[in-house]
């Protein structure tokens, strides 16, 4: 069995680092197109050409899988799993309130979705430095990632990821259930919704009710926000592989 994970955004696959050398499985850590990996010729951007590419990856992955997807990651592993056709095992998602019909996109969000103004920020964030407030540093640091974390993400920020973050999110207005939610028809593998509590892009109520939908367990990572995967491997670790042990 191998375990894949799926990135967010501003991110690379780096983020998965210290959680894969804590769950003693065999592992990959895939990396979006435009997130630290070329984008393919004639590769669009959107969340659907994201998705159809995952799907391609995965299918290529020697299974059964076992998917695991943060941030847009976990908005993809959900399309995966309910909409094209790749064998899983199990899929894990975070930040499930983003499927909700009611979600509203966070402020930045709507920045990067507005011509213009999505440009505008991306350039400055590229001209800023470690410790500039408009940087994705010190906004990183903000939000809990911590500082060697910060500083990397800081550093794989490129023209390419800025473009494909405006692709990404210009491409699920209003909302991702508009395209994705309708008519839910899951895969039978099992699957996990985490919850995150200090998570500011999550909305705890709102996860509960995709869960129960999915019909998915629910998991706490607690003491952590959006990326727990930085704050807090080894409970992270220790919660996953208890789910994959149940499955085994």
């Amino acid at each position: 069995m191998t375990v894949v994970f799926v990135h967010g955004v501003p991110e690379t696959c780096e983020v998965w680092d210290r959680l894969r050398e804590l769950i003693g499985r065999d592992s990959i850590a895939l990396s979006l197109p435009g997130f630290g990996a070329r984008r393919p010729d004639g590769f669009g951007g959107s969340k659907d050409d994201h998705a159809e590419w995952l799907a391609r990856e995965l299918r290529r992955v020697p299974g059964p899988v076992d998917l695991v997807g943060h941030d847009w990651g976990a908005l993809l592993t959900y399309r995966v799993a309910s909409a094209l056709d790749v064998p899983l095992r199990s899929w894990t998602i975070d930040v499930a309130s983003i499927l909700h019909k009611a979600y509203v996109w966070h402020d930045l969000a709507q920045v990067w979705q507005t011509p213009h103004e999505g440009e505008s920020f991306i350039a400055q964030a590229l001209r800023a430095s470690h410790t500039d407030p408009y940087g994705v540093a010190e906004s990183l640091r903000s939000m809990g990632v911590p500082e060697a974390d910060a500083l990397l993400m800081h550093d794989r920020f490129d023209p390419e990821m800025g473009r494909s973050i405006l692709d990404l999110y210009r491409s699920a207005t209003p909302n991702p259930f508009a395209d994705w939610g309708a008519g839910i028809a899951v895969s039978a593998a099992p699957r996990l919704v985490l919850s995150a509590p200090d998570d500011p892009f999550d909305d705890g109520s709102l996860a509960a009710d995709v869960a129960r939908d999915l019909g998915a367990k629910v998991r706490v990572i607690e003491g952590t926000g959006h990326w727990w995967m930085l704050q807090d491997p080894s409970q992270a670790a220790a919660v996953l592989t208890d789910f994959w042990t149940s499955l085994d």
